[in-house]
């Protein structure tokens, strides 16, 4: 029985690191593992022009733990007044690595996002030809749209018409849930990939729901029935280069959790990476725990690998049940098993 396992050290392509003493707090939990993330914009205000980007990108590097390598990929949150040549600008510039795409509405912070597809067309365009990715959440916001089958519908209301109209756009279909994403992605090998988060391969929906509801298993896009969990977990565990981490780590406070309208995410940032090596262990799959965690993305994103190393023992984790915060405390995601690797 292998008793340690060595990868080079990984990267997160989906992070929420929010801002002030939240980011303070949360950001030691990533740096620690993790050499580079991209970073979520949908602040308050959000992250929309370079400026923007630069002042963030700067507040996170004030607060990186002394001894901790680490580099924030930034990204604009994207609007139907996004000015092309700003993108264009910070693109050359390399002071962001994508372009994040909210539907309107559709999760947290997302009321800034875009509701008329049409009106983007034009920084999809420039977006295209410099080669910049478009990392897009998912869903529809649609009333008479299940929210179980939000994901289903943007894909074909509106990822696959984007496509066909900018065939040369790179996309990333951020924290996909369901087996039509992956599907989705199988059957095109061109300019598309996928981040798969690590609370979506643990969970279904029953653990949000049966048995009384659990709020801090509520996220978005929500957790969808077994069969899809399933479909994840084979194709994060298959080594095809088109899936990749993205945690999605989430920072809310257990107030805000708790609220009658509580807040959608789960903060998995402190105990990712032995969550996913007892995922991986349990598929007969941890010779492909380096391609998800720490090769695929940087390939996809035109990056090296990182030179440095991250190595797992077989020692049962401990982690926190939550962690501190000036704002509140903020738990930890329980996978609800034993996990037998230490990072």
């Amino acid at each position: 029985m292998t008793q340690a396992h060595t990868i080079r050290r990984p990267d997160d392509w989906h992070l929420h690191l929010r801002d002030g003493d939240m980011l303070r707090a949360v950001l030691p939990h990533t740096s620690r593992h993790f050499a580079r993330a991209i970073i979520m914009p949908n602040l308050v205000p959000p992250v929309v022009t370079s400026a923007d980007a630069r002042a963030y990108r700067d507040r996170i590097m004030a607060v990186v733990p002394q001894g901790d390598e680490f580099t924030p990929l930034m990204t604009l949150y994207l609007t139907e007044d996004t000015d092309p040549a700003d993108v264009a600008a910070a693109h050359a510039e390399g002071l962001i690595t994508a372009v994040k795409l909210y539907p309107a509405g559709a999760t947290t912070n997302s009321a800034s996002g875009v509701s008329n597809f049409a009106n983007v067309a034009k920084v999809l365009e420039k977006m295209a030809e410099i080669g910049l990715p478009l990392c897009t959440h998912g869903e529809v916001t649609d009333h008479d749209v299940d929210i179980f089958d939000r994901e289903a519908v943007f894909i074909d209301r509106v990822l696959d018409p984007i496509r066909r109209q900018h065939p040369d756009l790179r996309v990333v279909m951020e924290h996909i849930t369901t087996s039509n994403a992956v599907d989705y992605v199988k059957a095109n090998d061109k300019n598309l990939g996928a981040t798969i988060t690590t609370h979506h391969l643990v969970i279904n929906r029953n653990h949000i729901l049966a048995g009384g509801i659990k709020p801090h298993y509520y996220c978005l896009p929500v957790a969808k029935r077994e069969e899809h969990r399933l479909a994840l977990r084979t194709a994060a565990t298959s080594g095809d280069a088109r899936f990749f981490l993205g945690t999605d780590s989430a920072p809310h406070t257990d107030e805000n959790k708790l609220l009658p309208c509580g807040c959608a995410g789960c903060f998995t940032a402190t105990n990712t990476m032995s969550i996913l090596a007892e995922v991986f262990e349990q598929d007969s799959a941890l010779d492909k725990l380096e391609a998800f965690t720490s090769l695929n993305g940087p390939a996809f994103y035109g990056l090296a690998p990182n030179d440095d190393t991250l190595t797992l023992v077989r020692e049962t984790a401990t982690y926190p049940g939550h962690i501190d915060t000036p704002e509140g405390p903020v738990t930890v995601f329980d996978p609800q098993m034993t996990l037998h690797w230490t990072v």
